[in-house]
């Protein structure tokens, strides 16, 4: 049996020259975003993003959450992917950055189905859930500060419907998961909600080594 192989730069460049689907509305974004300070680390790669519109169209949702837009590379996406009448409503703690998605959007015609909440994530999915939004979207996407994964999947867990995905993004963090001198507190936010995950039996999972880890949760 084959193990995991190692995704080299040329392996990678093949992979995208016969998978990845990256239009100049996605790639104009891309492009902006890694001008901005860390905005090459913080986006997601394009790949996942194909991959997340993927599984909204797989699993038909017609309703997302987003926890953690930055410049809306992942909105974009996956907006794309729901039906016309669907609902993204995506999280972020400043104006600023999905702004810079706004515009992208707007090209892309998807900006009425993109409703953005600036917040503390939080306090806004606490907000969610007493406006009685619980148990209402096929898919949530954690993609936030790191030390509050753990709260952001509790919350979650409760947002989702039965049957639906929860998606966390940055669960191997650059491997600092396994480094013992990491004890930031993005790491072991990071750590928490792994190990929390592992042995939460209302869901089943699997976390994927591609990107910087992903791990899609079932909500039994």
């Amino acid at each position: 049996m084959a193990n995991q192989i190692a995704a080299g730069p040329d392996l990678l460049e093949y992979v995208r020259e016969f998978s990845l689907r990256e239009d100049e509305i996605l790639r104009d974004l891309r492009r902006t975003t890694a001008e901005l300070p860390a905005g090459e680390a913080m986006q997601v790669m394009a790949e996942e993003g194909q991959f997340l519109a993927f599984l909204v169209a797989a699993t038909g949702v017609t309703e997302v959450l987003e926890i953690g837009t930055f410049t809306g590379y992942s909105t974009l996406c996956m907006a794309r992917a729901l039906p016309p009448h669907g609902r993204l409503v995506t999280c972020d703690i400043s104006e600023r950055w999905p702004e810079i998605g706004a515009a992208y959007w707007r090209r892309a015609g998807v900006s009425e189905r993109i409703d953005v909440r600036i917040g503390e994530a939080a306090e806004t999915l606490e907000e969610m859930l007493a406006d009685g939004f619980s148990g209402r979207f096929g898919l949530v996407f954690i993609d936030a500060d790191k030390a509050n994964y753990p709260r952001y999947y509790e919350l979650a867990l409760r947002l989702v419907r039965p049957g639906g995905l929860v998606v966390v993004d940055n669960t191997l963090f650059f491997g600092r998961v396994i480094d013992p001198l990491a004890d930031d507190a993005d790491t072991a936010g990071v750590r928490e909600v792994n190990a929390r995950i592992r042995d939460d039996q209302r869901v089943d999972l699997c976390m994927l080594p591609m990107a910087d880890g992903i791990t899609l949760v079932r909500r039994r």
